[in-house]
């Protein structure tokens, strides 16, 4: 949907989401945590919303969750593999291969921050939806890694390279959900704090979690030394207990695909609604 250059090596992001799948489990716990919160969400809404697209899905934890609900899901992921597990289709967010008017609900957990074009997928996300359907979607937002982006680039000094993938903030988050043509669009965000012994671990974390770099450009691989030099900086941030503080800020979108029987929009300069009562949508 867009002809700008790709941010992301397309190919790459995928590989890197079926190499995860193995030991997944060891390295879920950001997932988890958006998933939760984006069921919890769900469970607020008093509708049935039957037909459900759910984008992402590193093991089977989402769509059981949603079947235990009573739904019928369909799965799709960036990864062959992730997607061929479930039974469902390989697809970009921004390349989705369904046909309009198609869903009921659209749950999008943990792979937005890395596709390409997201004022595009989120047009898509919309799309897809039957009028008066629900989107919701997670992924890691700005403010995510600082530990370990300022590691990195203390520790390659005067020509660092791009390690970390660029990141949306909540607000710009907002706007596009707003310009993607969602009614009654919800943007909010919140912080997971996880505490690492050295920067190590933490790069195996992200590698674990599909989150490795796939930048279609990418920076020169880390030397020894450097790594060396980014794992000192790290542990030079340590708390007491040596034990270095790092945070991933997510990112939680709402909106509802325009209907007429919904609540007429909020008076001129008032950007979103509450979150309780976009959730609430018609009743």
């Amino acid at each position: 949907m867009d002809s700008r250059p790709d941010i992301f090596d397309r190919a790459r992001r995928a590989r890197h989401r079926d190499r995860m799948l193995p030991a997944f489990a060891d390295h879920d716990f950001l997932y988890r945590a958006m998933l939760d919160e984006l069921l919890d969400r769900l469970e607020d809404v008093q509708r049935d919303l039957p037909e459900v697209l759910l984008i992402g899905c590193p093991d089977g934890s989402a769509k059981a969750a949603l079947e235990a609900m009573g739904k019928r899901v369909a799965c799709a992921d960036p990864g062959f593999l992730a997607a061929k597990s479930l039974g469902g289709v390989q697809a970009d967010e921004d390349a989705l291969p369904f046909a309009d008017d198609s869903f009921d609900l659209v749950i999008a957990c943990g792979t937005l921050d890395s596709v390409n074009d997201l004022p595009g997928a989120l047009i898509l996300m919309r799309r897809v939806l039957r009028p008066d359907g629900l989107m919701l979607a997670a992924f890691a937002g700005a403010g995510s890694l600082s530990r370990l982006k300022a590691a990195l680039l203390a520790a390659e000094g005067d020509r660092p390279g791009q390690h970390v993938h660029p990141q949306v903030d909540v607000r710009s988050a907002g706007d596009l959900l707003s310009r993607a043509g969602f009614a009654m669009p919800v943007a909010d965000g919140d912080v997971l704090n996880i505490r690492y012994g050295d920067v190590v671990r933490l790069m195996h974390d992200l590698r674990g979690m599909g989150a490795g770099n796939a930048l279609e450009t990418r920076a020169p691989a880390l030397t020894r030394d450097v790594l060396m030099r980014a794992a000192g900086h790290f542990a030079g941030a340590a708390d007491p207990d040596g034990r270095t503080a790092e945070q991933m800020a997510i990112v939680y979108l709402s909106g509802w695909k325009p209907d007429p029987s919904q609540a007429a929009p909020a008076k001129r300069g008032s950007a979103t609604v509450s979150l309780a009562a976009a959730l609430k949508g018609k009743g």
